[in-house]
């Protein structure tokens, strides 16, 4: 498995047989490999999870959060053609779909808005949460905060066990410790072998100071220090 971080949340992820784009909104895509389907993911609508130029990608499939809608004038606007409306697969919460022989997408609901995608292909299994966090914002209602812990947890339950080969989760600091808590719960929820931060704002030094406090996690954790940074994970390392 090859993956570049483009840029925010944005990851191109290159397995044998196919490759996953992930809510790539800005940042450098390099050539994509020929021969190969590419499936694109954009898990809501929000500017720095989804931009229309992806629907100028030569992709076997468009899977996409039910928030962005294909409404005629989103159409009209965005410039896609019947053949690439046709490709299109609008996704909520909780649900399945097979864009080609032997590769399944699940969903999970987001905290936010869109979802969250657990793709599993070429026997690995990666998950990208998209905005799929617990944002708990000091200043915030505490009613507000309560309930956005109840539906993260809730959100969150069926990973519980999974093994998750590459896990890309949001690491937020714009929530400064706080932002620790989503992470840490995806963690300690499934059996996930190498994590990716993401949703950082540019801001990379807050990986070190979530290891800093929790050092258990450093041999799960690929810190992310620069846009276009590719990594390679081998077979037996997943």
């Amino acid at each position: 498995m090859r993956v570049t971080f483009l840029d925010h949340s944005g990851f191109l992820v290159e397995l044998p047989c196919v490759t996953l784009l992930f809510d790539w909104w800005q940042g450098i895509l390099p050539p994509l490999p020929a021969g190969k389907p590419l499936l694109v993911f954009a898990s809501h609508r929000h500017e720095d999870h989804f931009k229309p130029e992806i629907f100028t990608l030569d992709a076997h499939a468009f899977l996409l959060g039910k928030d962005i809608r294909l409404s005629p004038r989103h159409r009209a606007k965005w410039g896609l053609s019947d053949e690439t409306a046709a490709k299109c697969l609008t996704l909520g919460g909780n649900e399945t779909a097979s864009p080609l022989p032997g590769v399944t997408v699940e969903t999970l609901p987001s905290t936010d808005e869109g979802v969250a995608f657990l793709v599993t292909a070429d026997g690995e299994t990666v998950f990208h949460a998209g905005d799929l966090n617990w944002w708990h914002w000091e200043g915030e209602d505490n009613a507000w905060n309560r309930n956005m812990e109840t539906n993260f947890l809730r959100y969150t339950e069926p990973l519980r066990g999974q093994r998750i080969g590459l896990a890309m989760l949001p690491l937020d600091p714009r929530l400064g410790e706080d932002g620790f808590r989503g992470p840490k719960h995806f963690l300690e929820l499934a059996d996930i072998r190498h994590f990716l931060p993401m949703h950082q704002w540019g801001d990379f030094g807050f990986t070190a100071q979530f290891l800093t406090r929790y050092l258990g996690f450093a041999p799960l954790t690929v810190p992310v220090t620069t846009n276009g940074q590719a990594f390679e994970f081998k077979e037996n390392t997943l």
